[in-house]
C-alpha cells in the first residue's frame, strides 16, 4: 500500500491548472496535496483535506473517482492516471485518528442537525468549528444514513463511523439517537427551545418502487432495505436485481456474499449508470448481466419482462410481443431512491416537490426561514461527495444569517 501510493504521488505531474482538482465537486487541492506528502507532511496534508472535506476518510474510498479527480487527470489522457485515492485515503484516515481537536470560543447561538448522513455530518462538523453548539438528531440507532445503512461493509468498514462519532463528541457534538423530528418533536419545539437555526440532511432514505404488480409479495425487496440489514434476508440461490446503478451492484454483490449462487442484473436499455468499476468488482463476484429487458410485473416464481427493440443508436423503441418469466427465488428492485414525503408534510411551513426532494433557494435556505438544507433531501439521490458540496454551501448561508439575525437583535 506504502508504495504504491509512494509512486503514484511520484507520478503527479503537479500541473498548473491541476484539471483533477476542477473535476472534484470539493475541489480538493490535490496537487498541493501530492507535494506535501511527498515532503513528509502527512498531518499537515490530513488538516487540509479535513477542513475542506470533512468527509475526506469516507470519500477516498467510496468517491465515484474515475469521473471526478482520476477521470480529469492529465496523465490519463494516454496513460494511466494518478489514483489520488489511495493517498488522500492514506492521509485522511492517519489524521482521523491523530488530529488535535481545538474548541474554539463557544458561541450563544446553538445550532440543530437532522439527519447524520453525509450532509448532516458535514454540516455539524463545520457548524462546531466555528463554535456553535450543535445537536444531532438522528432517527435511526446509528450514524451515517445512506453511508452507515447503504453502502456494504465490504465496501465502506462502519468502524469509520465509529471513529467519526467518536471524535464529533470529542467537538462537543451532541448526538440524539432515534430521535425523529416531525413525531413526538416537531421543528417547533427547536425553536422553541433555543436553536437560532436548523440543518435538514435526512437525504433519501425511501427505496422508489415501479408500481406494477407484485411488488408486495414476500419474495421481493426493495434494495435499500436489503442493504440495511442483509443478514436478516433468505434470498435463496437464485436472485433477479433490477437495476444496474451503483446501488444495485451493491446489491448483487451483497446477495452473492451471503449466500446466493445466481444473481443477475436486468436493465430496460444498454446502458449501465453504476461506474465501470463497481461493475467490474460486481463481475468478478459473479454477477450476471442482462440487458433489453423490461420489467413488466412479479409473480411468485420471479420477474416478466419485455423485450426491448433497440434502433440503430442503441435507444429503445418499443417492445416485442410477449413475455417473459425468469424464475428467481428472490427479486431485488433497486432502481433509486427518494426522500421520504412526510418529512416536508408534517413540518410546517416546508415545501417539497412531489418527489419529496425540499424546495430551497439559492443560500439553501428552505421554504422556512431559518430552515436550511443540503444533500439528498434537495438533490435527489446522489453521491457522499456531492453532500458535502451542499451542505458546505448551507454552512456558509447558516453563519450569515444567524449573523444577521443576531445584528437585528442588538439593533
Amino acid at each position: 500500500m506504502t508504495i504504491h501510493i509512494v509512486s503514484e504521488a511520484r507520478r503527479c505531474l503537479n500541473c498548473k491548472k491541476p484539471l483533477c482538482q476542477q473535476g472534484c465537486p470539493v475541489h480538493t487541492p490535490i496537487p498541493q496535496i501530492i507535494q506535501m506528502f511527498k515532503s513528509g507532511q502527512v498531518m499537515e496534508a490530513g488538516e487540509i483535506l479535513f477542513q475542506n472535506n470533512p468527509m475526506s476518510t469516507i470519500c477516498s474510498i467510496v468517491c465515484n473517482h474515475e469521473q471526478q479527480c482520476a477521470g480529469h487527470c492529465i496523465r490519463g489522457k494516454k496513460d494511466t492516471p494518478v489514483h489520488f485515492s489511495g493517498i488522500e485515503n492514506y492521509i485522511s484516515d492517519m489524521y482521523l485518528d491523530r488530529m488535535k481537536i481545538e474548541k474554539p470560543e463557544p458561541k450563544d447561538k446553538k445550532v440543530a442537525v437532522i439527519g447524520s448522513g453525509p450532509a448532516g455530518l458535514t454540516a455539524a462538523i463545520l457548524l462546531a468549528q466555528k463554535g456553535y453548539p450543535v445537536t444531532i438528531f438522528e432517527w435511526e440507532d446509528k450514524i451515517g444514513g445512506i453511508m452507515q445503512y447503504g453502502i456494504p461493509e465490504f465496501r465502506l468498514p462502519k468502524s469509520i463511523l465509529e471513529r467519526y462519532l467518536s471524535r464529533m463528541r470529542e467537538m462537543g457534538i451532541q448526538v440524539r439517537l432515534n430521535t425523529t423530528i416531525g413525531a413526538v418533536l416537531q421543528m417547533d419545539d427547536l425553536f422553541r427551545d433555543g436553536y437560532s437555526c436548523v440543518f435538514v440532511g435526512t437525504g433519501t432514505d425511501r427505496p422508489k418502487n415501479l408500481g406494477i404488480q407484485g411488488e408486495s409479495f414476500g419474495n421481493v425487496h426493495f434494495g435499500l432495505n436489503y442493504l440495511a440489514n442483509p443478514k436478516r434476508h433468505k434470498l435463496g440461490d437464485t436472485v433477479a436485481v433490477i437495476g444496474m446503478g451503483n446501488a444495485a451492484m451493491d446489491v448483487a454483490r451483497t446477495a452473492l456474499r451471503n449466500g446466493s449462487r445466481h444473481v443477475t442484473l436486468y436493465a430496460r436499455g444498454k446502458h449501465i449508470s453504476a461506474s465501470s468499476s463497481e461493475v467490474e468488482y460486481a463481475k468478478l463476484d459473479g454477477a450476471e448481466f442482462v440487458f433489453g429487458k423490461q420489467i413488466d410485473h412479479i409473480t411468485e416464481r420471479g420477474p416478466v419482462f419485455k423485450t426491448s427493440i433497440f434502433d440503430e443508436n442503441d435507444r429503445v423503441i418499443g417492445y416485442e410481443e410477449g413475455l417473459e418469466q425468469v424464475e428467481a427465488d428472490a427479486t431485488i428492485i433497486s432502481v433509486s431512491q427518494v426522500p421520504r414525503k412526510e418529512f416536508a408534510r408534517n413540518i410546517a411551513g416546508l415545501k417539497a416537490t412531489e418527489n419529496g426532494a425540499l424546495l430551497v433557494d439559492d443560500t439553501m435556505m428552505t421554504t422556512r426561514p431559518g430552515v436550511f438544507a443540503a444533500g439528498d433531501v434537495v438533490t435527489g439521490s446522489k453521491t457522499v461527495v456531492h453532500a458535502v458540496e451542499g451542505a458546505k454551501m448551507a454552512v456558509e448561508a447558516m453563519i450569515r444569517y444567524i449573523e444577521d439575525e443576531s445584528s437585528a437583535t442588538a439593533d
